[in-house]
């Protein structure tokens, strides 16, 4: 398989900006450490942006719509009908991410990265500046049979994900999704590439019952035991993720190489992420993780990646809607390193002053 070029990934480490920012939120007028993440949160977000005045200007989402070849074994307990059907609802503004998108003032765009519907006439004609054309193929394949992708149809894709990230404006991404199917291509690849048994990365997706659970495990294994060779995450890529999970994973890479703050969703989002930073180290510096998927992959995506993130509300939706909802909480970071009074500038006594 032909390489996937990357862009450079700056590395954000960097000393002496640590140790200023550390002391700005250490002299707030506060105890020590007493706003707990927010403060660690408003350092890292400094740090990615390289500055002791960490900002976020034109917050953007990205909905990547596509579906799946393997969904016609019936590991999704709907059709791939939704998919489609959803990507109407977004464009009609009735979604979920639509309402938290318009409640924090985020631009929301969808990318038709493969959907098996063609878009095309007066319907896309009404929404052109809403749903941008990047569709690579009709669907995945059944990955089942043949790899979801060809090397040529995955690399289309992470191409053309940079290419969506690269036209950003602002400096903060949340990548959502829309593909019935797409948590069995997430759990294939956490368990190919984080080596797990695929039993600890499935759940029960858009509603499976405990039957359909079994099912899904089942079709999931022999899948893996197709694809055994398809070790690199190029390779892993191609046999067993989706094209809007390859889409996802370029732009991030892209925005990442931009130094865009990278808020993360759930259980797609952060296998998305998987792959672009094994595609691509250092990507993994420039995300915040926003909340805490009830999908079970979703935690043991978490471990793997050492990650915190911020919320815990018992969502599973996707789409970036836990990205969105967590988006004020960096908003306040930012807030609180720049307009908090210093202990000097309010004139309050420091602790044993």
């Amino acid at each position: 398989m032909n390489t996937f070029i990357a862009p450079v990934i700056t590395n954000i480490e960097n000393h002496n900006l640590l140790k200023q920012l550390q002391q700005i939120i250490d002299t707030k007028t506060k105890p020590l450490g007493a706003l707990g993440r927010l403060e660690s949160l408003g350092l890292q977000l400094g740090m990615i942006q390289g500055t002791t005045s960490p900002t976020i200007e034109q917050p953007q989402i990205r909905v990547f719509a596509a579906d799946h070849g393997l969904t016609k074994h019936g590991t999704s307990a709907y059709p791939s009908a939704v998919t489609a059907q959803m990507v109407h609802n977004f464009l009609n503004g009735g979604a979920a991410i639509n309402v938290l998108a318009r409640q924090h003032n985020i631009e929301l765009k969808v990318v038709d990265a493969g959907v098996a519907t063609d878009f095309e006439g007066t319907s896309f004609q009404d929404h052109e500046q809403i749903l941008t054309q990047y569709k690579v193929r009709q669907g995945s394949r059944d990955a089942l049979t043949e790899p979801a992708m060809t090397e040529a149809e995955c690399l289309l894709a992470l191409n053309n994900g940079m290419e969506v990230a690269a036209t950003l404006k602002g400096n903060l991404f949340i990548v959502g999704e829309m593909g019935i199917g797409n948590t069995s291509a997430a759990s294939l690849l956490l368990a190919r590439l984080g080596n797990l048994p695929i039993g600890d990365c499935i759940g029960r997706g858009t509603g499976l019952d405990d039957t359909g659970l079994l099912h899904k495990e089942k079709i999931l294994t022999q899948v893996l035991q197709y694809h055994s060779n398809a070790k690199s995450p190029l390779e892993a890529l191609a046999a067993l993720g989706g094209l809007e999970i390859a889409m996802m994973a370029g732009a991030l890479i892209q925005a990442a190489s931009d130094r865009c703050i990278l808020l993360i969703d759930g259980f797609i989002a952060s296998t998305a992420l998987l792959v672009a930073e094994r595609l691509a180290p250092g990507v993994l510096q420039y995300a915040v993780f926003a909340h805490h998927s009830v999908e079970p992959g979703h935690g043991q995506l978490l471990k793997l990646l050492n990650a915190e993130p911020l919320l815990n509300m018992q969502m599973r939706l996707g789409e970036g809607s836990g990205a969105a909802l967590a988006y004020p909480i960096l908003q306040s970071a930012c807030g609180i390193v720049n307009e908090m009074a210093s202990f000097s500038d309010a004139g309050v006594s420091e602790k044993g002053s």
